[in-house]
């Protein structure tokens, strides 16, 4: 049975063709969108690479860009294929490349799919990799003097005020590690020495955090030091006070803007994917119809244009013949084999041999 069949005429065909164009090359731009969108969120990644455990997360932007380049590849050939589809003498030349081009684009649609599902499945580990990545960063924030870490304390510090958060969970994250290199610590001082031995890791830890977790909409003068002794600073109280800096950890912060970017891209594919299978039913259409009327040598008069020839399941099961039938090509019949050279003897015993 025929799936989705219908009549078209000559004015039909020519409106379709005319359509499938105009339809093609707005997927070609469709596709570009794409590819700038793969671009961008990769670049975004890229930045802060640092603060980050894994780049499973990067499977997304990369997925977009290859998408997008095969989408203007492939809507290129479809507006093509528009241009030669009412020329008998050229159209036919198009009958091979276009089961690989219906191939490429169902292969499309799905990965545009596989990008929406994957930018909310992946959510979960991105939040896992900048927890790591950050609590690393954090760690070795002090190490300007090491190889390799030396950009750390810029990376942190310029995290923090862009996106005006601190620390991993929060600022009480800075109270957990020594963020001051020894290199400016005065080991002479009472104040250094009762620090450093008060830690059983010998560390030189202190209430305090960067300068970079202050809030500048605060009225009130930074406070780094001593944020939670009362009696430190003048009309404070640790409980109660917003300590003037910001409240919101790095990892949340970081996973909201990964999040936010990632899912408000979810409507725009989801166009694209629309635009890409209304281009391929309407080649579809237009390539049957085309075809029908050539076969009846009639190029102007009436044809029938179709999805598939027969019914979805008839279909799945021809395919899976053709692709047994592929995999067997070339492959040696192990009882043939055997055979082959019982054969060969036989029939040199009966060739005559000459006469000397």
């Amino acid at each position: 049975m025929v799936l989705l069949k219908m009549k078209f005429t000559q004015q039909r065909r020519v409106r379709l063709a005319q359509g499938l164009w105009l339809l093609s090359w707005l997927a070609v731009t469709c596709g570009t969108f794409i590819f700038c969108l793969g671009v961008y969120l990769k670049t975004e990644l890229l930045k802060r690479d640092e603060v980050m455990d894994n780049t499973e997360i990067h499977i997304v932007p990369n997925i977009l860009m290859m998408v997008g380049l095969a989408s203007i590849c492939t809507n290129w050939v479809a507006s093509r294929v528009c241009q030669d589809s009412l020329d008998a003498t050229r159209f036919p030349r198009w009958k091979v490349p276009l089961l690989a081009w219906f191939a490429i684009a169902a292969l499309i649609c799905c990965l545009l799919i596989a990008v929406v599902v994957l930018s909310y499945a992946l959510q979960g580990r991105l939040e896992e990799s900048l927890k790591v990545g950050l609590r690393n960063g954090i760690r070795f924030y002090k190490d300007t003097d090491v190889p390799g870490r030396c950009f750390q304390k810029e990376t942190i510090d310029r995290l923090q005020m862009e996106f005006r958060c601190c620390g991993n969970n929060n600022f009480r994250d800075w109270f957990e590690v020594q963020w001051v290199s020894n290199r400016y610590l005065d080991f002479t001082s009472k104040d250094v020495k009762d620090r450093i031995r008060s830690n059983v890791d010998g560390r030189y830890l202190l209430d305090g955090v960067p300068f970079s977790c202050c809030n500048p909409v605060s009225p009130r003068p930074c406070l780094q030091y001593h944020l939670t002794d009362n009696s430190a600073h003048h009309n404070y109280d640790f409980q109660t006070e917003e300590l003037n800096l910001y409240n919101r950890g790095c990892r949340q912060a970081l996973t909201d803007y990964y999040m936010e970017m990632m899912n408000s891209t979810g409507p725009g594919v989801l166009s694209v994917i629309l635009i890409q299978i209304s281009v391929l039913l309407s080649l579809r259409y237009l390539q049957t119809a085309v075809e029908g009327a050539m076969a009846l040598e009639e190029p102007e008069g009436e044809s029938e244009g179709y999805i598939l020839e027969k019914g979805v399941k008839e279909t799945l099961e021809d395919v899976k013949v053709k692709v047994l039938t592929m995999l067997k090509f070339g492959q040696v019949d192990p009882s043939a084999a055997e055979e082959s050279p019982q054969a060969a003897e036989a029939e040199k015993a009966a060739t005559p041999t000459p006469a000397s």
